[in-house]
């Protein structure tokens, strides 16, 4: 399903031409394709279908856009929520992902977050250190409960993708160093208040080579096997996400979902616990886009300026990870030229293209900065007071504002001044 297409000379998001969408919520603006998402999500559970013991649960991971429309779109599909704090939990909860279908996972959770996780009855601990294991352990006797624990463990596994985002390597904050993997299980079985319940691993984010998923999934493989032989059965794999997608028209297609769910069916083949997966940019990324309005273009001696009404607070990943997202005019001119695509924030940084080739654009034209669903909207900041931006969602010839546009007045809402002034 192609969620954004040209037809007669105009984008369009489904079957909303992009101008009528910037005409009635205005621009900047987040605009999704419910149907790509929706399909994204059915071809991942039928693509792992089988894989395992009983049928596997897909965690979308809520990092990645934690929009309440978009969490209760994959709760109808059946997905679960991977989750990294109280309020993605509540976010998840309220979307109506039932808590059993929630992985609680990240390297910092407060004794607040698992009293919180401990109430609703989510349905997996993802821990990554010892002292976790102790603070859990405490809070979750503390409330008479028994909490369910899967260790996250670092497989020192090369992900071949950006640093930043790369976190299954042994020099990352991420898990528990394979080597101590046992020592840490029978420290959890010493614990009444603690049950164990799986293993878990995640290597990094936008992976497009299928081999480094596997050579993760046959480490654990061996942990497990290990950890059985020990008398500490496991009954849940959390095999992470990280699937990557295509940023750039040009670029190769990366494995497919049904190419990996192949190489996970051939792995786990014979593995005797349920499988859980973490998908997130490969669900969401380009389902949405970001429309943006030309301000002006400004000439120098030296480059054109594209001057956008977004900015770097609105999406930064350009300007965080030099991350490349294709922009496109929206009713595209016949001639083009080359242009620095920025926005109107007061930072060198806050560019989205350099030297790119574009149609040629003036002032009041539309861009689209695509593959905009993942890490978009929920790395927003309303640097240079600008407000967070509207979010529309498009099913066939409908839309719906999905979050409104913020005013400054929103911003300053909470603030106060103290009483001396």
């Amino acid at each position: 399903m192609i969620p954004f297409s040209m037809k007669n000379g105009t984008l369009c998001v489904e079957d909303i031409p992009l101008p009528e969408i910037a005409a009635r919520y205005g621009t900047p603006c987040y605009v999704y394709s419910h149907a790509y998402l929706t399909e994204r999500a059915r071809r991942f559970t039928n693509a792992l279908d089988g894989a395992g013991k009983g049928k596997a649960l897909i965690a979308f991971a809520v990092k990645a856009n934690p929009s309440q429309a978009i969490l209760a779109s994959f709760a109808a599909e059946g997905l679960g929520a991977d989750v990294v704090s109280a309020g993605e939990i509540q976010r998840a909860v309220t979307a109506g992902i039932p808590p059993e279908r929630i992985v609680f996972s990240g390297v910092g959770k407060t004794a607040e977050e698992m009293e919180y996780a401990l109430k609703i009855g989510i349905g997996q601990f993802n821990i990554e250190s010892v002292p976790e294991i102790e603070m859990l352990a405490e809070v979750a006797a503390s409330l008479g409960k028994v909490a369910p624990v899967a260790l996250r463990i670092n497989p020192d596994v090369d992900a071949h993708t950006h640093a930043k985002i790369a976190t299954g390597k042994a020099d990352t904050k991420f898990g528990i160093a394979a080597e101590q993997a046992l020592s840490a299980y029978e420290k959890v079985a010493c614990y009444p208040s603690l049950k164990i319940q799986g293993i878990a691993s995640h290597i990094g984010s936008q992976i497009t080579d299928l081999a480094p998923f596997e050579a993760a999934a046959q480490r654990i493989h061996e942990i497990i096997v290990a950890l059985e032989k020990a008398g500490h059965p496991i009954e849940t794999a959390d095999l992470g996400g990280g699937l990557g997608v295509r940023y750039k028209d040009d670029q190769p297609e990366p494995p497919s979902i049904e190419a990996y769910g192949e190489m996970i069916k051939r792995v786990t083949k014979g593995w005797n616990c349920r499988l859980i997966f973490e998908p997130g940019r490969s669900l969401i990324a380009n389902a949405g886009l970001l429309l943006s309005k030309v301000i002006r273009v400004k000439e120098s001696k030296t480059a054109r300026f594209v001057i956008l009404d977004a900015a770097m607070n609105d999406l930064v990943r350009p300007t965080l990870y030099d991350a490349y997202h294709e922009i496109k005019a929206v009713t595209p001119a016949v001639d083009y030229y080359h242009a620095d695509i920025v926005g109107p924030v007061c930072e060198t940084g806050d560019i989205f293209a350099r030297n790119r080739h574009i149609p040629t654009v003036k002032a009041d034209d539309l861009m689209a900065l695509m593959s905009a669903g993942a890490y978009g909207a929920t790395m927003a900041s309303v640097y240079n007071s600008r407000p967070l931006v509207a979010e529309v969602m498009v099913s066939g010839d409908k839309s719906s504002l999905i979050r409104k546009r913020q005013s400054v007045e929103d911003l300053m809402r909470d603030e106060q001044k103290p009483e001396w002034l």
